[in-house]
């Protein structure tokens, strides 16, 4: 299971929110670089970054940071948020991204998603973020009656590489991770499943891991808090 630490970025900040409400942010680093560099320094194998001003202006505005972690950090990166055309998934793509998240297209232009994933094989997933069990899109800002298995499984012949799920009442809250729904989710679809939201533990990450059938984690507020340290939670997931 690969560890995903991230890095998302507010108004050129690496921050944290809790229950993605833009309003309750937490700077933990002004030089979002070199926080990844840390992060590399540490023995991460992958970067997951979020534009979170892109995701609610449907285009990217954190370009800035996202570049300099790109130019920065040997390691892989995927970036979601303001994602939303194919003109945007080339740049990105081009300068250097190994992967980019689509989200709020998944239910709004879902052809999107199959047109990139066939274009740029291995370098398109899916972010489908929840609140109980329902789709939300917009920077978690518009909720949908769509249930988060049922678009999963419209995107089982898409080609797409991953879906990133997050359960949105966990994330930035330090609750511990929704296993059981990401592991049904995981349970339930053909394509590789990465959790995020509220994992904050070494625990957490050892239980996501026994399920079984769940392929990545993600975790921002933990790192920076200290709940977890990065080179012993790596090390775990190899063991």
């Amino acid at each position: 299971m690969i560890l995903y630490p991230a890095i998302d970025l507010k108004d050129g900040n690496a921050v944290r929110l809790v229950h993605g409400d833009m309003d309750q942010t937490t700077v933990f680093n002004d030089d979002p670089a070199a926080q990844a560099r840390a992060f590399v320094d540490a023995g991460c194998e992958w970067l997951h970054l979020v534009d979170l001003n892109g995701a609610f202006a449907g285009e990217p505005v954190n370009a800035a940071p996202v570049e300099a972690i790109l130019a920065a950090c040997p390691v892989p990166a995927q970036l979601g948020g303001g994602i939303r055309d194919m003109a945007t998934i080339e740049r990105w793509l081009d300068k250097g991204l190994a992967r980019v998240i689509l989200g709020t297209v998944a239910v709004e232009n879902p052809d999107l998603i199959r047109e990139a994933a066939k274009a740029f094989p291995g370098q398109v997933a899916v972010g489908l973020d929840a609140r109980n069990g329902k789709v939300a899109t917009r920077g978690w800002a518009e909720e949908t009656e769509i249930m988060v298995t049922d678009l999963a499984k419209s995107f089982e012949d898409a080609g797409i590489t991953a879906i990133i799920y997050t359960d949105i009442l966990r994330d930035g809250a330090m609750k511990g991770p929704n296993i059981d729904a990401t592991a049904t989710l995981a349970r339930a679809v053909n394509i590789p499943v990465i959790a995020s939201g509220g994992v904050s533990s070494l625990h957490d990450l050892t239980a996501l891991k026994d399920t079984g059938v769940i392929s990545g984690a993600i975790s921002g507020r933990a790192l920076y808090d200290g709940a977890i340290d990065l080179t012993e939670a790596l090390k775990l997931l190899k063991d």
